[in-house]
């Protein structure tokens, strides 16, 4: 399975700003600048995040985004979902009219399900603020104030 690059790029631009709002709005532009992304591109994805609720935008010269709700109430899944949808929708596991008719008598559907559960699992566990220490433990703003920091223990797996 892959990630797509909304989603990928949602939980950036999030992390971003979550690490740098408490000196005001986040501009768009010096996102771009950081995560060498397009403006329109992150423009697109902050639409969705703010329509979602994620993200609130502030008119003005020193304007930008800011986090709706403390980085601690928004999960990594809350942002892909907002980006992307739901995590692996299939005829299959689906409680739609277009279910598929051997749902119920298939054995693959319940490996499906089963994995979606895990995925869901997991990414509602991982909070915007853990995402965000991590990011600032791993990725400092630029090649001069890498500084080594104490590693606190992560919920993510080692890499």
């Amino acid at each position: 399975m892959k990630a797509s690059s909304k989603a990928r790029y949602s939980l950036h631009l999030i992390i971003d700003i979550a690490q740098r709002q408490d000196a005001g709005p986040v501009p768009l532009r010096e996102v771009a600048l950081r995560q060498g992304l397009s403006l329109k591109y992150l423009e697109q994805l902050a639409k969705s995040l703010t329509r979602a609720g994620y993200l609130k935008s502030v008119r003005g010269a020193q304007g930008g985004y800011l986090l709706m709700r403390p980085a601690t109430d928004v999960t990594a899944g809350d942002i892909i979902r907002a980006a992307e949808g739901d995590f692996l929708t299939l005829a299959c596991i689906e409680a739609s009219a277009e279910a598929c008719p051997r749902q119920t008598s298939c054995g693959i559907s319940r490996f499906w399900l089963g994995l979606r559960t895990a995925i869901e699992s997991y990414v509602d566990n991982i909070t915007i603020a853990e995402l965000t220490t991590e990011n600032e433990q791993r990725a400092p703003d630029g090649p001069d104030e890498a500084q080594p920091q104490a590693k606190a223990p992560s919920p993510l797996p080692q890499t």
